[in-house]
């Protein structure tokens, strides 16, 4: 017999996922699609002109936007009478209703009440149902949308800023930092936001821990923007004091968590003799990292100083996300605004959102298949630096306003569905969109042929 101790699969104790920690974060495990009753980005503003329409997924809700006399209306994008997308083919008579090209139910924008039936203006129906409306608020060139439950209550809808980063420099007495400038806001006055959002193949949430995992710096040490700016990364950093993260969850304002990374709170591992692996002259990026409900990300001064990135890991399904990233800069005159947009266009966008963030996107993807059945949170097997992610999860699971279930009808709840196996057969990956018919009578023609080829 070998003296060799055999391989444990897994430990038996000293992890940091215990059973009793887990049931401390079951909502979160729940949360397959996401939660509800929150904010959430839903376009750019320049995605939704005058009088357009656009059909989206957020939770499994969705939700059908429509620009009219300059402001932007939400509704939910599944008709009373059978279900039918209005964003597929939209039908609009007038500026105050949105009808479902199939049968003539005809919506208030306004207040989501059927006004009328097209070819059936009498029927006792009319003025006695409706579609849940969605409230929208439009802030630095992005549209977001309120994504509540059905019997979701007017008057409990919270202020947009609720779900939102803290703002600097109003927070700055009472979380400090001398190494860097204020962060600018979303929400202030004179900024200018520019960013991307993509299609994600993974679940929000894996997603969202990747976005603040502060173990996962070996995943961009070759970045070009990292080679570029000579930046020498640490192994990885792991914490050093009770306080390395900082809690906020008063009753007015956003729930969330602050990482204080790259001071003394953290220890940068520089050596893993194990390996013959070391760091010499550590020179890295100083920022800070919060993470906020529903799930929002703020890397203060990141790129570079002054900058903001904004983080949003929107759920259409449970296997797919809206990867919205934003950059944020105060730009007081036009000549600040152009040179931001120049600087977005030829480095951040194609070193940091594109080259430095698609490693995440490929990391979120090869997780993905080990949650994907609902076993990976119990099998997992988290360490010290893990503590971001069960903070993350516990504050999330006592703090979310509603977790959701995906109604009959959403896109993606059935995997195996005929028109699911059709687009991945032409080739089509799961979007956030609504795919719209511009002629039905080509539509039909195209499909059979190309089912046909």
């Amino acid at each position: 017999m070998s003296d060799n101790q055999p391989v444990r699969r897994r430990a038996k104790s000293g992890t940091a996922n215990t059973d009793a920690v887990q049931k401390e974060y079951q909502p979160y495990v729940d949360a397959d699609w996401g939660f509800v009753n929150h904010w959430y980005p839903a376009l750019f503003s320049n995605e939704l002109a005058e009088g357009e329409v656009e059909g989206i997924q957020i939770a499994g809700i969705q939700i059908v936007l429509r620009r009219a006399n300059g402001k932007v209306y939400a509704l939910k994008d599944q008709c009373i009478h059978r279900g039918v997308r209005l964003s597929a083919k939209p039908m609009c008579f007038n500026k105050e209703t949105i009808s479902c090209w199939y049968h003539g139910f005809t919506f208030n924008l306004e207040s989501g009440n059927l006004d009328t039936i097209v070819g059936n203006p009498d029927d006792p129906l009319i003025g006695n149902t409706g579609l849940t409306t969605y409230p929208v608020e439009e802030v630095a060139g992005l549209i977001f949308v309120f994504v509540r439950a059905d019997d979701y209550p007017d008057e409990d809808v919270p202020p947009l800023a609720q779900d939102f980063p803290l703002r600097f420099p109003e927070n700055s007495e009472r979380f400090p930092h001398p190494l860097w400038p204020a962060a600018p806001s979303l929400l202030d006055d004179d900024v200018v936001a520019l960013g991307i959002h993509r299609t994600g193949e993974a679940n929000w949430r894996i997603a969202c821990e990747n976005g603040f995992d502060n173990a996962h710096i070996l995943v961009h040490k070759d970045n070009t923007i990292v080679q570029a700016n000579n930046w020498v990364l640490p192994l990885g950093i792991r914490p050093a004091s009770e306080d390395c993260i900082t809690v906020f969850d008063d009753a007015e304002g956003p729930k969330g968590m602050m990482q204080w990374l790259f001071t003394d709170r953290w220890e940068p591992i520089l050596e893993n003799k194990a390996l013959n692996v070391k760091v010499e002259g550590l020179n890295s990026r100083l920022y800070r990292t919060s993470v906020i409900l529903p799930g929002v990300l703020l890397v203060e001064n990141w790129p570079e100083e002054g900058v903001a990135q904004y983080e949003w890991y929107v759920p259409i399904t449970d296997d797919t996300y809206e990867y919205w990233e934003v950059l944020v800069k105060h730009c007081p005159s036009d000549e600040d605004k152009e040179q931001f947009s120049y600087r977005f266009d030829t480095v951040y966008q194609p070193l940091a959102l594109r080259g430095f963030n698609d490693c995440d996107l490929h990391a979120r993807e090869a997780m993905q298949d080990f949650y994907a059945d609902g076993t990976g949170w119990q099998r997992e097997q988290l360490v010290e630096t893990d503590i971001s992610a069960i903070m993350w999860r516990k504050l999330a699971s006592r703090h979310n306003r509603g977790i959701a279930a995906p109604p009959p009808g959403a896109q993606g709840r059935d995997k195996a569905s005929s028109i699911r196996l059709r687009n991945v057969s032409e080739g089509k990956s799961p979007g956030y969109f609504v795919e719209k018919i511009d002629d039905l009578n080509n539509f039909n023609r195209t499909s059979v042929r190309q089912r046909n080829k």
